[in-house]
């Protein structure tokens, strides 16, 4: 980790801390989702509905769980914060609010 980015090691403290809360809620998920159902055709109907509502959390967990494994890795290899399409640097107020973000705003739109 570069000196002049000091602060990469919170930033790399908040994914990692975000990484373990969305583990545990895709864990919870996949729980919910493997989970017995009733035999009552009408609660079934229900439960169905839930999975799909489960499965779709399970997949948006599942991508931002890849988002932040990779910003990780841009942290350790040092290339955190370089957009990775253009190469320019990624502005600090859009690692503020989206420190997973790969791309500068430039090329994200």
């Amino acid at each position: 980790m570069p000196e002049d980015n000091a602060n990469w090691k919170a930033i790399r403290a908040e994914l990692e801390a975000r990484h373990i809360e969305l583990t545990d809620r895709l864990g919870r998920v996949e729980e919910e989702l493997h989970s017995a159902h009733s035999q009552d055709f009408a609660d079934q109907a229900s439960e169905r509905e839930q999975d799909e509502v489960l499965e779709g959390e399970e997949v948006v967990f599942e991508q931002e769980l890849a988002q932040i494994e990779a910003a990780i890795a841009r942290i350790d290899t040092g290339t955190y914060g370089e957009c990775a399409k253009c190469g320019d640097d990624i502005r600090p107020e859009r690692l503020a609010v989206q420190p997973e973000a790969p791309f500068c705003i430039s090329c994200a739109s």
